[in-house]
């Protein structure tokens, strides 16, 4: 029998696994809430209000999977799972990994996983007054949920001041700034190392590389990420051994040891320093933007390996097969963006794009047949190629298909990779 499946969330990524999942041949109609003005089934529902989600989930007969980390923190699987609904993602104890960075750090720190040096705060004096003692430069970091923000990394005790004040004082991120991170600033090489996990195993997905700065050269405030590409080549086989060691099959297992099961997907942003991998943070479902790549090379059937996750079968699961390409995916943002930003903008071009690409909607909606801009990222444009090369190339020719006034993207979105070719 032919399932419903619910994905929650309104992103690039939720466009992305929407697509993917619609492919599976189990899988009767995909719902997604809220959605965008690219998804399909789109039901008018927010990813907090966790009680009409778990209605029309049950109503629908639907598989649900979680896109965003709000609902997640805020306890939906735990929700869903009392109710006896399947979904996909980790319960709320086990989201602390992203929700809390403080309680990500402790935990790291208590059980060995290689992070940078850090202090903790909720006074702005006393963190100032750290900041001045230090020899190096650090990474400010406000406790909770930011969309991807609420990180600033600073060249010098100055900057690393104004930032302390920004989250402490001025409050920048509201409440998940109460209290911060100082830690040293780990200058390497990053990427982004997402496995699938069902509390016992975790199998790897495609490697892929994010760009969080707004600006070219990695330039300007952190962001939600411009853009992202896989594989990268960066993490080869023999590090990403590595990392699936100390990091993933070490999160998990300490996570179980500390009486706290971790089913979804964990992401680890990582630093590479000195042929050794630190964790910069975990992110406790999908990236956005590297979902769009890692779904346009993904060759088997997502819903299965949700499924198998949920129900802790796993290791019974063939390992994954990927197509031998690259995938670049480029974000379309609002001038502004992470600022402010103009909404409701007409985007054209949609038609001209070419097949070997595919527009991923985020900041969007559908107004009398036309799709307007509705958010600070808007699109990822994403394609394929044989090379890294080829894949950018694509990528950039559709970009160039699509318009709108305020459009903004980086232009050198991959480039990294190729430095490394």
């Amino acid at each position: 029998m032919l399932v419903n499946v619910l994905v929650i969330g309104s992103g690039g990524r939720e466009h992305a696994l929407s697509w993917k999942l619609s492919q599976s041949p189990k899988i009767d109609t995909v719902f997604t809430a809220p959605g965008n003005g690219g998804t399909e089934n789109n039901v008018s529902i927010n990813v907090d209000d966790l009680d009409s989600l778990a209605d029309f989930a049950k109503k629908n007969n639907c598989f649900t999977v979680v896109g965003p980390e709000i609902p997640l923190a805020a306890g939906i699987v735990d929700k869903f799972s009392q109710m006896n609904l399947k979904i996909f993602g980790p319960s709320k104890n086990a989201a602390q990994l992203e929700s809390s960075k403080i309680w990500a750090k402790n935990f790291m720190k208590r059980n060995g996983i290689q992070t940078a040096k850090f202090e903790i705060f909720d006074d702005p004096k006393k963190a100032e007054e750290y900041v001045k003692s230090l020899d190096y430069n650090v990474v400010v970091k406000a406790d909770g949920l930011a969309s991807g923000k609420g990180v600033i990394v600073c060249n010098s005790s100055d900057e690393a001041i104004a930032a302390i004040n920004s989250i402490l004082v001025k409050k920048a991120f509201g409440d998940a700034g109460n209290r911060i991170i100082v830690e040293e600033r780990i200058d390497g090489i990053e990427a982004s190392y997402i496995a699938l996990c069902d509390g016992v195993t975790a199998i790897p997905m495609a490697s892929s590389q994010d760009h969080k700065r707004i600006f070219d050269d990695d330039k300007g405030p952190n962001t939600g990420g411009m853009g992202a590409y896989s594989p990268t080549p960066v993490i080869n086989d023999v590090f990403a051994e590595k990392i699936q060691k100390k990091i993933i099959n070490k999160t998990i297992q300490s996570m179980k040891n500390e009486g706290i099961i971790f089913k979804g997907f964990l992401y680890a942003g990582v630093m590479i320093r000195n042929n050794e991998p630190y964790v910069l943070e975990f992110n406790a479902r999908m990236g956005d933007p590297e979902c769009q790549p890692i779904m346009m090379r993904m060759d088997f059937d997502l819903y299965d390996y949700f499924v198998a996750s949920v129900d802790g079968t796993l290791s019974s699961m063939p390992a994954p097969k990927w197509k031998n390409q690259s995938a670049v995916c480029i974000v379309l943002a609002s001038q502004g963006y992470p600022e402010s930003y103009l909404l409701g903008e007409e985007i054209t071009g949609f038609d001209l794009i070419p097949k070997n690409a595919i527009v991923f909607h985020a900041g969007t909606k559908k107004q009398n047949g036309k799709i307007l801009s509705n958010g600070g990222r808007v699109l990822g444009v994403t394609a394929l190629g044989d090379t890294l090369s080829s894949a950018i190339s694509n990528a950039y020719a559709a970009v160039d298909k699509i318009t709108w006034p305020s459009k903004f993207c980086r232009m050198d979105i991959g480039k990294k990779g190729l430095s490394y070719l």
